[in-house]
């Protein structure tokens, strides 16, 4: 989840600045793409990653 978030806020930053859009210092360019780093990292962090498990302890394919 973290890694798509991290992917808009690349794009969001690429349109800032491809487009020239003149914003303030918070909503720069360079900001948005530093939140997209950071929300990369987390991601490849783990945080943030779903992760499943088994309630019956056993792998469905195994013979008892």
């Amino acid at each position: 989840m973290l890694g798509m978030a991290a992917a808009v806020l690349f794009f969001i930053a690429f349109l800032i600045n491809a487009a020239d859009i003149g914003t303030n210092d918070v909503f720069s360019s360079t900001n948005v793409m530093l939140l997209g780093l950071t929300a990369l990292a987390l991601h490849l962090a783990g945080i943030g990653a779903h992760r499943t498990g088994h309630t019956t302890g056993r792998r469905p394919w195994s013979r008892s």
